[in-house]
C-alpha cells in the first residue's frame, strides 16, 4: 500500500521516538525528507541524519537530540501543508515560531530552508511545518 503523506509520516516517527524516548529512528528515504533532515540538524534539533547501510530500501537513521534527563530538544512538530490542502506563502508571511523559539521549514525555489533564511532571501514557498 502507498503512503500518501511521507513527510508527516516522518515527522510522526520522529514524534513517537521523543515520545518513547528513543535515541534514533530509522526513515525510509527521499530528497525532501533528507533536506528537512538537514535544516533540523543545522538548526540543532538532532544531533545527525546518515543513510542505513545494508537496508533493503533507501533508508536513514536521524539521532535525536536530548538534553539532561531525558528532555527533548523538539518540544512539538507540526506538519502545517498536507497533501488536501497545501499552504504556500510569502516571504512576508512567514509567522514566528512559538516567539521565535522555533522554526517554520519551507520548501522554495531554492531549496528547503527555514522561515527566517526565507524572509532574508526575499522568496516564498509551501509551509512544510513548525518545530519548536
Amino acid at each position: 500500500m502507498s503512503m500518501t503523506d511521507p513527510v508527516a509520516d516522518m515527522l510522526t516517527r520522529i514524534r513517537n521516538a521523543l515520545g518513547r524516548g528513543y535515541p534514533v529512528v530509522d526513515v525510509p528515504s527521499s530528497k525532501l525528507k533528507r533536506e528537512i533532515a538537514t535544516v533540523l540538524q543545522k538548526e540543532g534539533f538532532i544531533l545527525s541524519a546518515d543513510p542505513v547501510e545494508g537496508a533493503p530500501h533507501p533508508t536513514f537513521r536521524i539521532r535525536l537530540r536530548y538534553l539532561g534527563e531525558g528532555r527533548s530538544v523538539i518540544h512539538g512538530i507540526k506538519r502545517m501543508s498536507k497533501p488536501g490542502k497545501r499552504v504556500y506563502i510569502g516571504h512576508r508571511e512567514v509567522p514566528s515560531v512559538m516567539g521565535g523559539i522555533g522554526i517554520a521549514i519551507l520548501s522554495t525555489p531554492k531549496g528547503v530552508m527555514t522561515g527566517q533564511r526565507s524572509r532574508r532571501e526575499r522568496v516564498g514557498g509551501e509551509m512544510l511545518c513548525t518545530v519548536w
